[in-house]
């Protein structure tokens, strides 16, 4: 093992100093005449090597304080908890630049929000900011403060700690992420009244409203439970009318007005079977005749830009892809006409939206399943759910169910001699 410096801690020559040492380096008819004094005041140097072995140092005003970061940062290497702080001293900006080009490929929606709020957000107020100077409360006030909305402050917040986890991780650049604790506002809560689904029979007094082009689609989506872009998404070699079932391998999403197809529905459990009622069977059947699709199944090639609509079984009256927003002038007049449109404004966002909405249809769906006796685990496997999912139990359990439920329990044969109670 290499002998340690005697004369570390060292005391670094200063111009302005007048001791004999100083002098010496510095002689007063080069650098100017100076008032000479017996003790120098030149700064100490402690000088270190870091875990890969390259020397380092740094000056301190006074040798006391010079040992006393000498012995703390000889632990550190020792322990390997030792962090080289100027690589900390890296903008917030520039780490985005390091980090974001080495994350894993997402989905296109998941890697446009993240840029989003990278751009909207986190750049703008702490773009310029070096990362050891990032601390907590500035943190946690600004979140508060000025990211508007629960689900948008969740999203920011997963974004910023994440970067900051890496900062951890890449050579010790923080010593800790100063986000991982920051506390978020509580979630909107909404009252299980505005959860609650349509019934079937107002499902189909807005059918009788709506054009007779689109009821096969309203069908389809109240027999099955798909979503808007699994049901858009539907390939007609995706479905076998013999066996009464469609297959659910791709869906068509949308991102800021662009559509593409997705090979990955929602979730790993998006991939499923589907039953087909007779209803369901006629509404596939309808679209079939009218626009004959290719019983091929393409392949999904670079973008999923190339959205070959003609293997489609649900298109728009045009035979193009049928859009949400295109959709939504019928619905809307729909559910008007039909006397059951109610505007609700969400507290996070204060939009207004309307009630029902077509993603409603699912939740139809799931309560017939639940009205019908299916486990709830063959439920959530019909709809595409996670094991455990809480939303099929939000889909499946009316306030009013349970509690008739519990009252059964409670009270399971009329009482025959109730006396009356009286307040005196």
């Amino acid at each position: 093992m290499a002998r340690r410096a005697t004369n570390n801690p060292r005391q670094v020559r200063s111009k302005t100093c007048g001791c004999a040492l100083c002098m010496e380096a510095f002689p007063p008819e080069q650098h100017g005449e100076r008032k000479k004094r017996r003790d120098c005041l030149g700064a100490w140097q402690a000088r270190y090597r870091d875990p890969a072995g390259t020397q380092k140092s740094k000056n301190f005003a006074k040798k006391n304080e010079a040992d006393d970061f000498l012995d703390d940062v000889r632990t550190r290497v020792r322990r390997r908890t030792y962090h080289d702080p100027k690589r900390g001293e890296i903008t917030l900006t520039a780490w985005w630049e390091k980090w974001w080009p080495a994350q894993p490929k997402r989905a296109v929606t998941t890697t446009n929000r993240k840029v989003s709020n990278w751009t909207a957000h986190l750049k703008p107020r702490w773009g310029e900011w070096r990362l050891c100077d990032l601390e907590f409360m500035e943190l946690q006030a600004w979140l508060t403060r000025d990211v508007k909305g629960y689900h948008t402050q969740k999203k920011v917040l997963e974004l910023l700690s994440a970067m900051l986890r890496a900062a951890v991780k890449d050579g010790k650049r923080i010593p800790f992420n100063p986000a991982a604790e920051i506390d978020l506002e509580a979630p909107p809560k909404k009252s299980p009244d505005e959860l609650r689904p349509p019934t079937r029979a107002q499902c189909a007094l807005i059918r009788e409203h709506t054009p007779m082009y689109y009821q096969p689609l309203l069908v389809l989506l109240e027999e099955t439970g798909l979503r808007w872009g699994e049901a858009t998404g539907l390939r007609w070699g995706n479905v076998d009318l013999e066996a009464k079932h469609l297959k659910v391998k791709e869906v068509l999403s949308e991102d800021s007005g662009t559509l593409f197809r997705k090979m990955a529905p929602k979730s790993a459990a998006g991939f499923r079977t589907v039953p087909l009622t007779p209803a369901a069977v006629a509404a596939v059947e309808a679209m079939v005749t009218r626009w004959k699709p290719k019983k091929t199944v393409s392949k999904v090639v670079g973008d999923g830009r190339d959205l070959r609509s003609d293997e489609l079984v649900f298109r728009g009256p045009q035979g193009g892809v049928l859009t949400r927003h295109n959709f939504r002038r019928t619905w809307i007049p729909a559910i008007q006409a039909a006397g059951l449109a109610r505007q609700v404004t969400n507290p996070e966002t204060g939009r207004d939206e309307w009630w029902p909405r077509v993603h409603d249809l699912r939740h139809v769906f799931a309560t017939w399943l639940k009205d019908l006796g299916v486990p709830e685990k063959d439920a959530q496997a019909i709809l595409g759910h996670d094991r455990g999912s809480k939303v099929t139990w939000i889909y499946q359990h009316a306030p009013e169910d349970v509690a008739a439920q519990v009252l059964a329990l409670m009270a399971p044969e009329p009482a025959g001699d109730v006396r009356m109670l009286r307040a005196v």
